[in-house]
């Protein structure tokens, strides 16, 4: 079974994206953290909305568990709007 599984299963290192909370509002911005994951890894990465505007954030950082991923996603969206406002969509 396992050579069948390893033939039509899902590959272990396939990228899933997983949002892992609700929207969370910062400065007239919307973030919704969403990690993605990466064998036994979690890449940082985040959605920041605006009105009908969207930015994606994806980062090389990798870490160990979903939720300091998640955490270090928001953290580093908050970061990226304080430096960068609205230049962010432009």
């Amino acid at each position: 079974m396992s050579l069948l599984s390893k033939l039509f299963g899902a590959r272990p290192n396939a990228k899933a994206e997983t949002e892992t909370s609700q929207p969370e509002e910062y400065k007239g911005f919307a973030i919704t953290p969403c990690p993605i994951r990466e064998g036994s890894r979690y890449r940082v990465s985040a959605r920041i909305e605006k009105g009908d505007r969207v930015h994606r954030l994806i980062r090389a950082d990798m870490l160990d568990d979903a939720q300091t991923a998640t955490a270090t996603s928001l953290a580093k969206a908050k970061r990226m709007i304080d430096e960068q406002g609205e230049r962010l969509f432009g």
